[in-house]
C-alpha cells in the first residue's frame, strides 16, 4: 500500500482514526484467541510461537485477565491429560 492508495482515507484524520480502531479491534481478536486456546489446554509456548512473540511477553498481556476471567492456566511441567 502507498500514500495515496484508495483504500487509505484521503482524510488524515480519517486515516489515523482508522489506525486505531484497527489496533482496538485486533487487540480485542487476540484477547479472544488468547482465552480459546488457553481453554483449549495450549500453554504459553504454544500461544508465544502462533504470535510470533516471547511467552514472557504473553504472559504478561494475558495472565492477569485471563486468571480474572476464571481460565485454568498450565503451568510448566503439566502434563495434559
Amino acid at each position: 500500500m502507498s500514500v495515496g492508495d484508495d483504500s487509505v482515507p484521503r482524510e488524515p484524520a480519517d486515516a489515523l482514526a482508522a489506525v486505531v480502531a484497527l489496533r482496538r479491534l485486533a487487540d480485542q481478536l487476540e484477547d479472544a484467541a488468547v482465552e480459546q486456546a488457553m481453554r483449549a489446554g495450549w500453554n504459553w509456548p504454544q500461544v508465544s510461537e502462533a504470535l510470533g512473540i516471547t511467552r514472557q511477553a504473553v504472559h504478561k498481556k494475558h495472565a492477569k485477565r485471563l486468571i480474572a476471567a476464571g481460565v485454568k492456566l498450565r503451568r510448566r511441567g503439566d502434563e495434559r491429560v
